[in-house]
């Protein structure tokens, strides 16, 4: 899951703790937090920063959350076609587990991964949510415990 870290980034979730992961206006992403379950965890991904990369780790505590912010008329993501009977967005409610002692670039992911094994590294590749393999992930878990310490 991809947020911009000047918008809402790692340090905010840490900070935070437990928060919903709203604004998701993309109908397959949206697809995506749909098929998020309690417990699953999922990659923190700062994006439109320089490098753009994995940050950290949170886990998804509660599924199935109307994402409220589509009710918002003045918000920037309501939805004048979404009712409180019939909502067009859902979302899932995280909790922080941990920063990364150093960010996972993009460009090693990409040398490491083809975009089959991960849609992040998919040149055009704009979803906010997607899905990631478990032997990816394992793989990815595996390469942030063997970074060196940003100091």
């Amino acid at each position: 899951m991809k947020s911009e870290p000047d918008v809402f980034g790692i340090a905010d979730l840490e900070r935070d703790r437990v928060t919903i992961w709203d604004g998701v206006r993309n109908y397959q992403a949206r697809n995506f937090l749909k098929s998020m379950e309690v417990g699953d965890l999922a990659f923190f991904y700062h994006s439109n920063t320089s490098p753009p990369g994995i940050v950290g780790l949170m886990q998804i505590i509660e599924a199935q959350v109307v994402d409220p912010s589509q009710f918002d008329l003045d918000g920037e993501y309501y939805d004048p076609k979404s009712t409180i009977i019939a909502p067009r967005w859902h979302t899932v409610k995280i909790e922080f587990v941990r920063t990364f002692n150093s960010q996972i670039a993009l460009a090693t992911l990409r040398d490491r991964f083809t975009s089959e094994e991960l849609l992040a590294v998919k040149q055009g590749n704009r979803l906010s949510v997607m899905p990631i393999l478990d032997r990816v992930a394992e793989q990815i878990l595996q390469m942030a415990e063997n970074l060196t310490p940003i100091n």
